[in-house]
């Protein structure tokens, strides 16, 4: 069992930068691909940034060249800096981790923090 912590959300303004975190509980990050979802009210969670165990990311274009996800291993932790924040960035932001051995999915969630974008 993988448990996620996530950290860091709060009311910014537009424009303005916020960085959230994700611990886990064990180290996972070599095997396991990390992402970052929302979901904002009445709408479906969407993939906002993912990040491979061998380092390759992807972003929603929405986000693409505003946010980056990083993770440091060592502190089996996952970051997703936001930058020039808008406010349909509101959201509900969750970390997620996921790995198929043998077919088998294991997919673990957070329980999500918040950020709201507004002046």
């Amino acid at each position: 069992q993988v448990q996620l912590v996530e950290s860091g959300g709060g009311l910014v303004q537009p424009g303005g930068s916020l960085r959230v975190s994700c611990a886990a509980s064990r180290s996972i990050f070599s095997i396991y691909r990390m992402a970052w979802y929302r979901q904002a009210p009445g709408k479906q969670r969407e993939l906002v940034a993912s990040s491979t165990s061998s380092g390759s990311t992807n972003y929603a274009d929405s986000v693409k060249g505003r946010f980056t996800i990083s993770r440091d291993n060592a502190k089996n932790t996952v970051y997703l800096e936001m930058n020039s924040l808008k406010p349909e960035d509101t959201a509900v932001y969750y970390c997620n981790a996921w790995k198929m051995v043998l077919g088998v999915p294991y997919d673990y969630w957070g329980q999500g923090t918040q950020v709201t974008v507004s002046s």
